[in-house]
């Protein structure tokens, strides 16, 4: 029996799982961190909590499973995409990391595509600057904090930042890449003309492989530390979308995912590189070799979810701490009593900016239609709407595309929720469907492995055999009518109140 092993460096947590290769989930670990905001819309984490998480789940899968190592025939690695590590001469991480979700380099973004311009920046890397990606953290870095840029000399990706430590290799692959602005997503190769025009210098990016391909081998030294046998393979895997994707057999035409984690994703497979003329969802290189996918990006929507526990639900916390049950679920069991569209109660989930379909860093969370009739149970139902809401603009865009959707598949702690599953269904009006598995990017870095380690033949045979449809939630027609009228009114309000977000966060950073 082949072992295989992923390891997806989330936003809040680690998590390593360790898989027969028949898709048997034999042990999982998470470890969680901090996420440090020290300015409004900034977002930091520190590798090295990563790293530390990450041989914590390793020796506890190992530990949990009770199997060889040497049995593991690869490892495959995921994270959290955008994100820029820095690193000096020693390889020594110079600063906090700047996560995908920090909306600091506005003025940077601009500047890199009026440099470039920006039909070039559209022809080289499919895709806008977005403020998330890790062009305009680079810039920000060389014109905010001059000393520390003067220091780089490599800049990874968070989950290349792991693999480094695992194998001492730069290495990082297409999909991650395509979220940088530096990569020339229809080529699969950095994109020169991008890096030479914003002077980064070429030298400081990785290596890039294909998600299956193997990019270098557990080290000595952190074999001993992790419980790894040294000389393990470890594959190029995925940015957490591609990898979930994969995880979720999101890797043949019609089949889309629907993720509700920190962010809310929708994602399409793609066999050619198809850009929306609007720009408003984005366009990255599968982790399945030779093919691409399309994505809307909403980027709080677990995100929200969680905002609202830990500002509301004391109570609801300190109770479920007390009882050993989960505080999400009590949440739910509020969300139910409250009719469909809370009697007028929208909620714009643009808490740290926005993506899709606006990619705006000014943008900010809004509770509209408050009345002396809403109560808390409201508030909570509102984010659920206001997060289906969003990731049903995504719907529409790929619709627009003329994209195939032939089948819903829901992942992420959003689709845990019963009830948070049917609000999706009924604001989109499409059945969304559960799987057998639900470890997420994790498990499809695994699979990965798999694939690059000649367990699997290909990537959709590795997914064919491991994963099956278990469950369905239909779409209410009744409830979709009601819900096209509220969705009206959510689209409208955007456009209503986008100055105004413009004009707070200039008068916050002064």
């Amino acid at each position: 029996m082949a072992y295989l092993l992923g390891i997806d460096i989330g936003t809040s947590g680690t998590k390593t799982i360790l898989i027969e290769e028949t898709g048997r989930v034999v042990a999982t670990a998470t470890d969680t961190y901090a996420l440090s905001t020290p300015k409004p819309l900034w977002a930091e984490q520190e590798p090295e909590d990563w790293w530390q998480a990450t041989v914590s789940t390793v020796r506890t899968v190992l530990q949990d499973s009770g199997i060889d190592p040497a049995e593991i025939n690869g490892i495959g690695l995921s994270g959290q995409m955008h994100g820029a590590v820095f690193l000096d001469d020693r390889n020594q991480v110079i600063r906090p990391s700047i996560l995908w979700c920090d909306q600091r380099t506005g003025a940077e973004c601009k500047w890199i595509t009026e440099t470039i311009g920006r039909d070039k920046v559209i022809e080289l890397t499919s895709n806008p600057v977005l403020t998330g990606f890790t062009a305009g953290k680079i810039v920000w870095l060389r014109n905010n904090e001059p000393e520390a840029y003067a220091r780089t000399r490599k800049v990874l990706l968070p989950k290349d930042y792991i693999r480094f430590r695992l194998t001492g290799e730069f290495a990082g692959e297409v999909s991650d890449a395509s979220g940088t602005s530096l990569f020339n997503v229809t080529k699969r190769k950095w994109a020169d003309e991008m890096l030479d025009g914003t002077g980064i210098p070429r030298e400081w990016m990785p290596e890039v492989y294909e998600s299956q391909e193997v990019s270098g081998v557990i080290a000595e030294d952190v074999a001993g530390l992790t419980g790894l046998k040294a000389g393990t393979p470890v594959v190029g895997g995925g940015g957490d979308q591609a990898a979930g994707a994969v995880g979720s057999g999101v890797v043949e035409s019609g089949i889309i995912s629907s993720t509700v984690g920190t962010s809310g994703v929708v994602f399409a497979f793609a066999d050619k590189p198809v850009v929306d003329p609007s720009l408003r969802v984005h366009t990255f290189c599968h982790a399945v070799p030779g093919k691409w996918h399309v994505m809307g990006v909403m980027l709080s929507a677990g995100g929200s979810l969680r905002w609202y526990r830990d500002t509301f639900c004391g109570p609801e916390m300190a109770e479920a701490k007390a009882n050993g049950s989960e505080v999400y679920d009590a949440i739910s069991a509020q969300v139910a009593d409250v009719e469909p569209g809370c009697e007028g109660l929208i909620f714009l989930p643009y808490l740290t900016g926005e993506r899709t379909p606006y990619p705006d860093p000014n943008a900010r969370g809004v509770f509209f239609g408050m009345t002396l009739r809403h109560d808390k149970r409201h508030f909570a139902r509102s984010v659920y709407e206001g997060v289906a809401y969003g990731l049903r603009d995504s719907f529409e865009i790929l619709g627009e595309m003329q994209v195939p959707i032939n089948q819903v598949r829901a992942s992420g702690g959003g689709a845990r929720s019963a009830v948070w599953r049917q609000i999706q269904a009924d604001i989109t009006g499409r059945e969304h469907v559960l799987i057998n598995v639900d470890e997420g990017p994790a498990f499809g870095v695994a699979l990965l492995a798999g694939v690059g380690t000649g367990v699997y033949p290909s990537v959709e045979d590795a997914c064919r055999s491991t994963i099956k449809v278990v469950s369905s939630t239909k779409a209410d027609a009744a409830q979709k009518a009601s819900y096209d009228r509220y969705y009206s009114v959510y689209r409208s309000l955007y456009p209503a109140v986008k100055d105004q977000f413009e004009a707070v966060s200039q008068i916050v950073a002064e």
